[in-house]
């Protein structure tokens, strides 16, 4: 949908922020090579600093692991068609604060690395602000917690993913999202029920106010008692959380691989590619996001190789 420009590079900040935020986060839980002495031969070791409730196994196949992520991706999918069908809002409500709870304690603790008790005190952080996402709406709490959540999402899942597997995936992801958007309509029929069902959905959302909508505001604040009961239909600009944090895994997997300047090329055209989503959207379409952020994230890859390359 088409947003205005005050939206759009609101929503462009909160992006760029996040994918910021999800670098650091990456890196404080980079893999650690330890060699350990075992009947006199020195063992490596891959180590992770994520929280002992969350670390990935030790022996990992990057290769398999894209299956599995496909897999579980095509599960949740099928899931969330059978809840929205059951209309089970009150489990879904409860799956997205267990969900939250957990993203949001692996970011905080990646703040606190060093801190006794860490893994224990995030968690005692993250469950009131889960709890205030879920149970009361709130539009500057529930974009607060987004900016933090995928950042510790994405960081369970840059340890089992390599370039390529990155690459497919975000392939397949991109396919799917303009199958999902522009043939089936799932996206916008889920995004509909989160909001208005669960109360609780998956992304950044921005009212995107006009001129029309300001004055009908404005109008009910002058005569509040004649218009009390009349609703006012807002448009939001959206941008669901699959578009947050594929382009943070791809950033951390590069990150790890190149270094930090690499990693910030990424996140870099990822934002690129969605300001000109952004610049050619149309009022009143809705537009698969992936396709456009993968473009740019693959535009910076080949700009990290050449510089890979070149040095």
């Amino acid at each position: 949908m088409k947003t205005s420009l005050k939206v759009a590079c609101i929503l462009l900040a909160m992006f760029f922020l996040t994918q910021l935020i999800g670098i650091a986060v990456i890196g404080t839980y980079s893999p650690q090579i330890i060699q350990t002495e075992i009947n006199g031969t020195l063992v490596n070791t891959t180590t992770y600093n994520l929280p002992s409730w969350v670390a990935p196994p030790q022996e990992i196949d990057q290769g398999s692991n894209l299956t599995y992520i496909l897999f579980a991706i095509f599960i949740g999918v099928i899931l969330m068609l059978l809840l929205m069908k059951l209309k089970a809002e009150i489990f879904l409500r409860i799956w997205f604060f267990a969900v939250i709870t957990i993203a949001l304690g692996i970011t905080i603790n990646a703040l606190m690395i060093g801190v006794m008790y860490s893994e224990i005190i995030s968690l005692l952080i993250a469950i009131p602000f889960a709890a205030l996402k879920v149970f009361r709406r709130s539009l500057i709490i529930h974009n607060l917690t987004e900016i933090l959540i995928y950042p510790g999402l994405a960081a369970v899942f840059v340890p089992l993913l390599n370039i390529w597997t990155m690459v497919v995936l975000l392939i397949i992801i991109s396919l799917y999202d303009m199958y999902a958007v522009w043939h089936s309509g799932f996206m916008q029929k889920m995004a509909k029920y989160q909001m208005q069902k669960v109360k609780v959905f998956a992304g950044f959302f921005i009212p995107n106010i006009g001129k029309k909508e300001r004055e009908l505001i404005n109008s009910a604040r002058k005569s509040k008692n004649k218009n009390k009961n009349k609703k006012i239909k807002l448009n939001v600009a959206i941008l669901g959380g699959g578009d947050v944090v594929f382009p943070i895994i791809l950033a951390g997997v590069i990150f790890n691989a190149f270094g930090l300047i690499s990693a910030l090329i990424i996140s870099i055209g990822a934002t690129l590619g969605l300001s000109y989503l952004f610049y050619i959207s149309e009022k009143g379409k809705f537009y698969p996001a992936m396709p456009f952020i993968t473009a740019g994230c693959f535009i910076a890859l080949a700009l990290v190789y050449l510089i890979q390359y070149l040095t």
